[in-house]
């Protein structure tokens, strides 16, 4: 009987917690059906548990909305709301499928105050939460037909995956509405969306008034946004769908280059736009991007017909009217109040085709510009003169010819960046302009004469003067000489120690090079030319004889002096020695027989020397070279210059590393530094460095990718250029996500290659080249993933900067210094 009663009372008190659990709601669904109703306290889970959806309260609020946050992050973010206009004052709300079939939110007496409003009548319907954090009204018997989803219907935030309809027939698309404030979620005054009229362009309003606009879009960045290129890894991946749906109707999308970041784009309630990224380390959104942050960034600042620079230091000067207009109300702009623009000084006289035009640069275009199809018409310039109307014409690269017919507003200089435009005057503007300048232009032309004739003179007496100096001294010169330690006080200062470095006379070297002879030249690039060399006893040399036309000869021969001295390591070119006559700068080196790495990998006729075997301890060498540069050396070298040509191969094709003229020295605590002057080659620079100018060791584990690749493929990396891929980084990774990374590797190799490790290097290659720096490996890891066959090695990131290469080489006006790809040390054995 006591055993019964235990039993019993079991039996009710689970029952008791079944009916809390009733009345307290605690059920987690992944789907609405009809049987299924979610109510206050219940929660629907995308399949990837990344979002959900259910009731909740704001900050200071005790009205319950339905909304879609994140599930795992706090503090809660909420990137939509449904009955946003109808809040609910109390917790006995639910969210069901209605007879019709349509989604609602109903109250405690089943009220609808919130539908999907689907006509006509449904059946079968049922309600799914993607992990894109899309929710859908579906088909329960084929969830691919779509009656209504979240994504078409959003609030404030812009999620990847979204499509935004573009569409002129439909007009402005007001597609995003902020809350009200923090903690209102109802719709505040401000939207943001797509302007369809012209060049497609996002634009943010208040009411019907535009506050800012991105600028049009050239299938690449938004032209109003310049500083896009520099958050390659999250600004890049919009996209405009093509080809346009029947009703012409193109979508924008955004996909990030890494699907697993978590990131969005959203317009707060006080009109400012701004993208952010999960940061899972400190658990935190970083704010990457905010729009408007400047003062030239509201629309229009200084009224039409002017300009407005944020570089200027005051507000008072950051406007200025544009060549040929004045200020339209000159006491309201002394006092800063620019809203009335500025006017014509001269009106345009079109009957008589005498206009002309003046070109500004740098600039975000002007606001409603059409998008003129040129076909039999004449070029773009030929379009306005044409067309009385037209105010200023410009072919914009990835749109085509543009010109505006309306006045010229919210017009903003970039310092980097921008486009031009052809601002169109009166005729006496432009031919006054000419005649202010033509005295000058007579003045400073008969001095400019003088003194290029003048220069001339001196410079013919300076070269006959030296040149008996130098005959005298040649005729009286020993053999070979010893460095003065003043005179390498003067090369290299305090940087280093006098190095223990033989040095030659002038005329030993011109001996053995017999007197530089073009027989004996190797090779000639932007410093200087290489000689081959034999002095007595047979020994051969590599000679560099620095030219003295070259503006960076004196820079980069001390580096080499600095460096190279100091260094010793199997894979580094050895210095035997210089020359300092004068105005003579030479380096002596080892002489590698086999020549550089780039004459043996892009010759079809020497590719089949160079079977896997060779190449797996070709790239083994170079990174053990890197190792050493980085780590183990007595100074922490950055290469900065790393690309084929400049891996010579002695007589057994051992890879050895050279030309260091662009090496920069680390201390062992510092990770990077940046530089105004980027040196180096294209196709093989770091995206941080061939950008910013910020470079580290991570720089040269970039350009050590694009070897390794090379290497294995036989194939140039600039050999993609004008190809869809970009680069053969690009293609590399096409292969590489659709499995077929086996295709990269060189047929020349036939079956002598080892495939799997073949395929190692090639993925070792690719986390080697990923954009972020923080993503790469250092050399040391690198070693390690080579040699250990069994280390699991992690998945590289989509490279997203090969394709900025492919758009437009360098961003317009920044400051690059370029070496050849074809460098005096292509060929010279050091």
């Amino acid at each position: 009987m006591g055993k019964f009663k235990r039993n019993l009372t079991l039996v009710t008190t689970l029952l008791i917690l079944l009916q809390l659990c009733s009345n307290v709601s605690c059920i987690t669904s992944t789907l609405i059906t009809r049987n299924n109703t979610i109510r206050d306290g219940d929660t629907l889970i995308s399949e990837e548990e990344v979002f959900e959806l259910g009731f909740f309260s704001p900050n200071d609020s005790s009205l319950r909305y339905v909304g879609i946050w994140y599930q795992n992050i706090q503090p809660q973010t909420i990137v939509w709301v449904a009955n946003r206009e109808r809040p609910l004052s109390d917790h006995n709300g639910a969210i069901k499928l209605a007879d019709d079939g349509n989604l609602v939110v109903v109250d405690g007496k089943n009220n609808t105050v919130w539908s999907t409003n689907v006509p006509p009548k449904l059946k079968n319907t049922v309600a799914v939460l993607l992990e894109t954090g899309d929710l859908v009204l579906c088909s329960d018997s084929d969830r691919d037909t779509r009656y209504w989803e979240s994504f078409n219907n959003p609030t404030d935030t812009f999620l990847p995956g979204m499509r935004v309809r573009v569409n002129p027939s439909i007009g402005e698309n007001h597609a995003f509405i902020p809350w009200k404030s923090e903690t209102d979620p109802s719709p505040g005054s401000y939207s943001m969306g797509i302007d369809p009229f012209g060049a497609i362009e996002i634009v943010i309003w208040e009411g019907e008034t535009r506050k800012w606009r991105s600028g049009p879009w050239n299938s690449a960045i938004f032209t109003g946004v310049p500083d896009m290129f520099h958050f390659t890894n999250y600004i890049h991946g919009f996209k405009l769908s093509s080809p346009p749906d029947p009703d012409g109707s193109v979508f924008l999308t955004y996909v990030p280059s890494n699907k697993d970041d978590l990131s969005r784009f959203r317009i707060r309630f006080d009109g400012i736009v701004e993208q952010l990224r999960w940061n899972r380390d400190a658990r935190n959104w970083t704010s990457l991007q905010v729009k408007p942050s400047k003062e030239c960034e509201k629309y229009n600042r200084c009224g039409n017909y002017s300009v407005c620079n944020d570089s200027k230091d005051f507000d008072s000067s950051k406007c200025s009217c544009i060549y040929g207009f004045e200020p339209a109300y000159q006491n309201q702009w002394n006092k800063g109040n620019f809203s009335g623009g500025c006017k014509r000084r001269v009106s345009l006289n079109c009957s008589d085709k005498v206009d002309g035009f003046r070109v500004l640069k740098g600039m975000k275009v002007p606001d409603f510009g059409s998008v003129v199809s040129l076909n039999k018409s004449g070029t773009c310039k030929e379009v306005c003169v044409r067309d009385c109307s037209c105010k200023a014409y410009e072919v914009v690269p990835g749109i085509g010819c543009m010109i505006w017919t309306r006045d010229l507003i919210d017009m903003e200089h970039f310092e980097h960046g921008g486009n031009s435009i052809n601002i169109r005057l009166a005729a006496s503007e432009i031919g006054g302009m000419k005649e202010k300048s033509k005295f000058w232009i007579i003045i400073f032309s008969t001095i400019g004469a003088l003194m290029v004739g003048l220069c001339c003179l001196c410079i013919w007496i300076l070269w006959n003067f030296r040149k008996r100096v130098k005959d005298f001294l040649r005729k009286n010169r020993e053999y070979s000489v010893k460095p003065t330690s003043s005179m390498f006080q003067v090369l290299v200062g305090d940087q280093v120690d006098t190095p223990d470095l033989p040095t030659f006379s002038f005329n030993s070297v011109a001996s053995a090079t017999g007197d530089f002879s073009e027989e004996n030249k190797l090779g000639q690039g932007g410093f200087g030319t290489v000689y081959k060399g034999t002095f007595s006893g047979g020994r051969e040399i590599a000679v560099k004889r620095l030219s003295g036309k070259s503006k960076q000869g004196l820079e980069e021969f001390k580096n080499e002096i600095l460096l190279i001295a100091k260094l010793q390591h199997r894979n580094l070119v050895r210095l035997l020695g210089c020359c300092i006559e004068n105005d003579e700068k030479i380096l002596l080196y080892e002489y590698m027989p086999n020549n550089s790495l780039d004459h043996f990998l892009f010759d079809e006729s020497k590719q089949r020397n160079l079977e896997w075997r060779k190449r797996w301890d070709i790239i083994g060498g170079i990174a053990r070279g890197l190792l050493y540069l980085h780590r183990d050396s007595r100074l922490k070298i950055i290469h900065r210059d790393l690309k084929a040509s400049n891996i010579l191969l002695d007589k057994e094709i051992n890879p050895k590393i050279s030309d260091f003229g662009m090496a920069r020295i680390f201390n062992y605590r510092q990770d990077q530094a940046n530089t105004i002057r980027v040196v180096g080659t294209y196709g093989y620079m770091a995206p941080e460095y061939a950008m910013e100018g910020r470079f580290s060791e991570k720089s040269d584990v970039y350009s050590f990718g694009v070897l390794i690749m090379e290497i294995v493929s036989g194939r140039k990396n600039i050999s993609f250029r004008g190809s869809e891929h970009g680069s053969l980084i690009g293609y590399a990774w096409h292969l590489w996500s659709q499995g077929k990374t086996k295709e990269l590797i060189d047929p020349t190799m036939m079956d002598n290659r080892d495939v799997s490790e073949a395929i190692r290097c090639i993925h070792v290659g690719m986390l080697c080249t990923q954009d972020s720096v923080i993503y790469r490996p250092n050399m040391g890891s690198v070693l390690l993933m080579l040699e250990s066959q069994t280390s699991h090695l992690p998945r590289p990131r989509q490279p997203t900067f090969h394709s900025f290469l492919n758009f437009g080489e360098i961003l317009e006006g920044q400051n690059v210094a370029t070496v050849n790809d074809i460098t005096l040390t292509t060929v010279v054995g050091r």
